[in-house]
């Protein structure tokens, strides 16, 4: 009978770390989709002006040049061109789509804020330190992402796919495929630019070394190109280059944090 005791409370004991960690992610979610709900509220209600935003990229495109002002916007070659929607149920879902991924991207410090709470327990108190580095890093390289691909991949983009052998055919987009189209984008950028972020996590865990990922350095730039032929919208170089080039960026960023978090978690120990 004490046998059977002691296993039954052992049991029990078993059961009750798993059961923390499931009421701790529930506790997580319902905060995050609680966040992420009064954002699109709000989203939902200047909808109409992000849509106008999101239009940008179409009226415009970025030029350089070697004189002041380097950079400078001019307006695209189709200046008359506009949007249609084919469904009657169409513009009330784009703009639901709209609230919803603007929702999610402001709400974006409180996310990576619950993950964090989810995974600081199984971490030691000399790493639950970083989580305001961690928060502001992911947050902040996230945003960038976002931007870059709004700010200079989009319009070259665009420009591109709308004018290529098109003279004797007429665009005439589809306003959901088009919001589609630069949501997917901006996602896709804000995700890759989270690169450093990925590679320190994956060296503290000790999944990789710093010096593994820096001896197969050139293999890094050969899945970098692909990733930007890949996710980059227009067959051209450029493009491929203009994604290409922040990435191999940020792949040496993460590289650059890596070392200098292990030199630091090295003299805490010797210490």
């Amino acid at each position: 009978m004490r046998r059977k005791k002691k296993k039954q409370n052992q049991g029990k004991m078993d059961k009750a770390p798993l059961t923390e960690h499931l009421v701790e992610l529930r506790n997580r979610i319902v905060i995050t989709l609680a966040t992420v709900g009064i954002a699109f509220g709000i989203c939902f209600y200047y909808s109409e002006y992000i849509f106008g935003l999101l239009t940008e990229p179409m009226r415009s495109t970025i030029a350089f040049s070697l004189k002041s002002p380097y950079i400078s916007f001019i307006p695209a070659q189709n200046p008359d061109l506009y949007l249609v929607f084919l469904a009657p149920a169409e513009a009330f879902w784009m703009h639901m789509k709209i609230a919803l991924i603007s929702a999610c991207i402001i709400s974006s410090p409180v996310i990576f804020w619950e993950i964090w709470k989810f995974i600081a327990p199984g971490l030691l108190p000399k790493e639950k330190k970083y989580a305001v580095p961690f928060i502001f890093t992911t947050t902040f390289l996230f945003l960038t992402g976002a931007l870059f691909c709004f700010a200079i991949i989009l319009p070259f983009a665009i420009d591109f796919l709308l004018n290529y052998k098109t003279q004797n055919i007429k665009p005439m987009i589809s306003a959901e495929k088009y919001i589609d189209f630069c949501l997917k984008f901006i996602l896709a950028f804000g995700a890759v630019f989270e690169m450093p972020v990925v590679i320190v996590f994956l060296t503290r865990m000790g999944v990789v070394t710093t010096d593994f990922l820096a001896k197969n350095r050139k293999y890094a730039v050969l899945v970098v190109f692909i990733l930007a032929a890949v996710l980059t919208p227009t067959p051209d170089a450029f493009n491929q280059i203009l994604m290409a080039v922040p990435m191999l960026i940020l792949y040496e960023a993460g590289l650059l944090a890596s070392r200098i978090l292990n030199k630091k978690k090295s003299a805490e120990e010797s210490a």
